[in-house]
């Protein structure tokens, strides 16, 4: 926001050095970006926080220097006369989608003369940067930049029907606006129309067709309110910036319209001339009155700032700055009601940080004694610790990437390819602009980008959130997962060790199964659905070469994405002690040879059923599919470990535990031992 020195003096009195002004708002948060001449005047460039568009015009500004140095503010008074002719008898609003625009004030000037502005108003615009157009447009300009209200003028002659008509696009409409640019219009987005087609877009840019010119004579002056989240969506899906748009976005003081308006009549009549009618045009509701009110304990100014602010001082603070006191204060706490200009201010620490600011920063000594509390880590925080140290441990290299990628990108690994992607329409973003529904995608990018600087086989993992569409009547709770990607050059079964360790770590009982997975990224019969305790908890496999070859990737590549919150709801954090076996084990190998359609993981569950208490560990040793077991059959071979906590088993005992594994084996499933 770039104020003007010359003209904040109208509002408030200057007498300090510039210097000091600009040291001064920059430590009550409007930092200085730097001052510049312009003919006898200096242009301020100060910046504007988002939650604080109430400084986004020189009466905010000036409202704020009057509250620093001690002056008083000096608001224009805005009483256009009227005549008798009331302004609804030439013209009509009607509001159909109060959505986005809830509120609309329209006046009518007739037998204006559109000429040049005098001097002192264009040296105003200049100094901001701002060309002069005419004498109307000029003083919607100079209010806007007054205080923070945009406003449009029509030539009111020109509006079919000379009526205003506030609703949706409809499909296929189209508006050239005042910039000579053609924009393609949607149903979201809000346009002001005539009795028959739009003519501007709300709140960011006015028509061609109805702009101000030399012969206009008739006008209808437009203030508004609009949807600050309409309003940023629109300009950004047109990629038409304004200055309207920026501060619709920001939200405007929805009880300053109307002054705005009269502020703009007023200015019009006397460098304009014309005859205001009476009585304007409003449509759509009032603001929705005063805000909450705020409880503020006076004695958290010394617990947050670490120092003390006497109660009268900060209760002063707070009403020069416009909030009201409500009701009879305590010696421990009062109740302020915000101005309607200040929305921001909604909970009691953004009441202490207006005492703070107001009184000084820099009184805050270097040592001033804050309490603090001692924190403690989150459940989540401790889950994630524990999944950090067993990856790395693994050989794992943490990851941190950008969560937004393109459609190719976002294409390479699906395994939710039935939810519709989310994406992002902003002007920065019209390539990478869809919301990651996966890890892996992101983290295969990062292994292809260290193969080309030379490190091969980067194997990496990321903790952080993915982005889902809800499904339909699914939980809106759940559309921001957090996951666990890791990306690999191991096989399949030496990943499955790292998932099988990894649960193990965060609970020794929980059970890591896999069942074939359906997504088509996978090698076929090389992709896994993982579950933990039966329930599903993410996905395992082999990428096929149609997915790495996309980004020239050299090596083959295993991933795999779990579900954090499943890991969270099962660990158990309390450490526990198991002493180390003092007695030795016993292997035997066992190689069976079964149909083609058992799985291993049916074989791995009979024989732990089987086993016994003495079974301590089942191992996959390899398989073998040729000509020597059959036609649809294989062999797997099984490593078995047997042990006991208390003595040195037999070799009686070890052959019982294994022929009962044996006969399981051949009842339950048809295997025959090779």
């Amino acid at each position: 926001m770039i104020v003007s020195w010359n003209w904040l003096q109208e509002y408030v009195p200057l007498g300090m050095p510039l210097g000091e002004f600009t040291d001064r708002l920059t430590m009550s948060g409007l930092n200085l970006e730097g001052t510049h001449e312009v003919d006898g005047d200096v242009a301020i460039d100060l910046e504007v926080t988002s939650n604080r568009p109430d400084c986004l015009g020189h009466l905010g500004v000036a409202r704020e220097v009057s509250v620093l140095f001690g002056g008083a503010l000096t608001v224009p008074a805005a009483e256009p006369s009227t005549s008798t002719e009331l302004t609804g008898e030439a013209t009509a609003v009607d509001i159909e989608c109060p959505d986005l625009c809830p509120r609309y004030i329209a006046r009518v000037i007739r037998g204006v003369k559109v000429a040049s502005s005098p001097d002192w108003l264009v040296q105003r615009l200049k100094t901001l940067g701002i060309a002069a157009i005419n004498n109307v447009v000029d003083i919607t300009n100079y209010v806007l930049l007054e205080c923070g209200q945009p406003l449009h003028a029509f030539d009111f002659d020109k509006l079919h029907g000379g009526r205003i008509v506030v609703r949706r696009a409809r499909a296929g409409e189209k508006l050239t606006a005042i910039n000579q640019r053609e924009y393609e219009l949607d149903s979201s987005m809000c346009v002001i129309a005539d009795a028959d087609h739009p003519v501007a877009i709300g709140g960011v840019m006015g028509g061609l067709e109805t702009e101000i010119g030399e012969a206009t004579v008739n006008l209808l002056i437009e203030t508004a309110d609009f949807s600050a989240l309409s309003i940023r969506d629109t300009a950004r899906r047109l990629n038409l910036h304004s200055d309207s748009s920026y501060r619709f976005e920001r939200g405007v003081d929805p009880e300053g319209l109307d002054w705005a308006s009269r502020r703009c009549c007023d200015l019009i009549l006397d460098l304009a001339g014309g005859e205001l009618l009476d009585l304007p045009v409003i449509a759509g509701t009032a603001a929705d009155g005063e805000q909450a009110p705020v409880t503020f304990r006076f004695d958290q100014i010394r617990r947050i700032l670490g120092i003390e602010v006497a109660t009268t001082e900060a209760t002063e603070i707070l009403k020069s700055l416009g909030l009201r006191q409500q009701g009879k204060p305590t010696k421990k706490q009062a109740k302020f009601v915000p101005p309607s200009w200040r929305r921001d201010l909604t909970r009691e620490i953004d009441l202490i940080e207006e005492v703070a600011r107001i009184h000084g920063y820099e009184e805050i000594p270097d040592n001033a004694a804050v309490s603090l509390t001692p924190g403690s880590h989150t459940r989540r925080d401790r889950v994630c610790a524990a999944v950090r140290n067993l990856l790395t441990s693994a050989g794992l290299f943490e990851a941190v990437t950008i969560s937004f990628v393109s459609d190719d990108v976002c294409n390479l690994f699906r395994p939710r390819a039935e939810l519709d992607l989310l994406r992002v329409e902003h002007s920065s973003r019209r390539h990478e602009n869809v919301l990651r529904p996966s890890l892996i995608p992101s983290l295969l990018v990062a292994r292809r980008e260290n193969e080309r600087q030379g490190t091969f086989n980067a194997q990496l993992f990321e903790i952080s959130k993915v982005y889902l569409q809800a499904a339909p009547g699914g939980d809106e709770n759940k559309t921001e997962p957090s996951m666990i990607g890791m990306v690999s050059g191991r096989s399949f079964g030496e990943l499955k060790g790292v998932v099988d360790a990894l649960a193990e770590r965060l609970n020794r009982s929980s059970v890591v199964t896999v069942q074939p997975s359906d997504v088509p990224q996978f090698v076929p019969g090389r992709g896994a659905e993982v579950l933990l305790n039966g329930k599903q908890w993410g996905w395992l496999g082999e990428l096929d070469r149609s997915v790495t070859d996309r980004l020239d990737l050299r090596d083959t590549v295993t991933v795999a994405e779990l579900d954090l919150a499943m890991l969270e709801a099962t660990a158990d954090l309390t450490p526990s002690y198991t002493p180390l076996a003092q007695f030795p084990e016993i292997n035997r190998d066992l190689n069976f040879v079964l149909d083609e359609e058992v799985s291993w993981q049916q074989l791995e569950w009979v024989i732990r059923t089987a086993g016994g208490p003495l079974l301590e560990r089942v191992s996959f040793g390899g398989q073998y599919r040729g000509e020597q077991i059959g036609a649809e059959k294989k062999s797997y071979v099984v490593l078995l470990s047997f042990r006991s906590p208390e003595r040195t088993l037999t070799a009686d005992e070890v052959e019982a535990a294994q022929q009962a594994v044996v006969e399981a084996c051949t009842k339950k499933l048809g295997a025959k031992l090779r």
